[in-house]
């Protein structure tokens, strides 16, 4: 937004005021845009009631670290967007200002935490690497979810992961860069087999992503979840002996990590669920009443958004 030394102080001021509109002018098109999309869209709906879940205007800064209690993502606020620029570089959304910028990563959360996983997922997919953790986290919580089709869920989470490789690349100081790569190829690696995707060296991926986002932030809490059923998987389908010789899966550390992502997320359904899933992984029938307990626990913890209401139910049916 710079202008020429010559330029008079006032004249600075006008191209000032007359870019911030056009950016702006710009950034309510792609929102406008992002809303018929999602009115078209074949996108299946949040199937829910979701009046809870509205968290417009300041509620969504009140409401942030009990929402990203997990992921520990930053309150995207001018301050943290003028940074996410600056970390970016050429890979920052061109002529958008910090306001601009923090202006439409709230509202893709906001559209995240209400269960309007499309728009979620169009407005931070525009914003290319810095939007990438909205984006990921809302056609892959998407997916897991509400697609039906395999093949159509397959293709989504690899797009995911590209978003991903892409804001590793960009923002490799973020924690939830690695954290959402990870996410998006362990549910892949899911999809296509634990097996299939051992020998595609899937594996190792997945764990490199996670152990880089551990050692940026310690108490990510969904890493930790990951990392336990990463152990957890491998165990469960080739087995302790070859896991371990050949992947360094363990069933002491997936037992610690899970326990970390409950200590630091006690309220959050899915370290209930996946600590039901991670039982059953590792010892079968043996855990079968622990697991149903842990899954009990997470169908009673009330929801505080679209994605931990989908979470709670999921659990309920597996106890059902």
């Amino acid at each position: 937004m710079a202008v020429s030394a010559l330029a008079t102080e006032f004249s600075h001021y006008r191209l000032k005021r007359l870019h911030e509109t056009g950016v702006r002018d710009i950034l309510d098109g792609k929102m406008r845009e992002c809303d018929m999309a999602t009115k078209k869209s074949g996108w299946a709906r949040f199937p829910h009631d979701n009046k809870a879940f509205d968290y417009a205007g300041d509620k969504l800064k009140k409401a942030w670290p009990s929402l990203h209690a997990g992921d520990g993502e930053p309150f995207p606020d001018d301050k943290r967007a003028a940074a996410l620029i600056k970390a970016a570089g050429k890979a920052a959304p061109k002529g958008l200002a910090a306001a601009a910028l923090s202006e439409q990563l709230q509202e893709a959360w906001r559209a995240f935490h209400h269960g309007d996983f499309e728009r979620a997922f169009d407005l931070g997919q525009a914003l290319g690497p810095i939007g990438a953790s909205v984006a990921i986290k809302s056609i892959g919580i998407h997916a897991t979810y509400l697609v039906d089709d395999e093949a159509e869920r397959l293709k989504r989470y690899e797009q995911a992961a590209k978003l991903g490789e892409a804001a590793i690349a960009a923002l490799p100081a973020e924690a939830n860069s690695h954290y959402r790569h990870a996410f998006a190829l362990g549910r892949y690696s899911q999809g296509i087999s634990v097996a299939k995707a051992l020998s595609m060296g899937l594996a190792g991926k997945v764990r490199d992503s996670l152990e880089a986002a551990l050692k940026l932030d310690g108490k990510h809490a969904e890493a930790h979840t990951a990392l336990a059923l990463y152990h957890a998987e491998i165990i469960g389908k080739i087995g302790a002996l070859i896991g371990g010789m050949t992947y360094g899966a363990k069933t002491s550390e997936a037992e610690k990590h899970i326990a970390a992502a409950i200590k630091l997320t006690p309220d959050s359904p899915i370290a209930h669920v996946e600590h039901g899933n991670l039982l059953l992984l590792l010892y079968g029938d043996k855990k079968e009443d622990a697991a149903a307990t842990a899954f009990e626990k997470a169908a009673k913890l009330k929801a505080k958004d679209a994605m931990e209401k989908l979470d709670g139910e999921y659990a309920r049916e597996q106890i059902e």
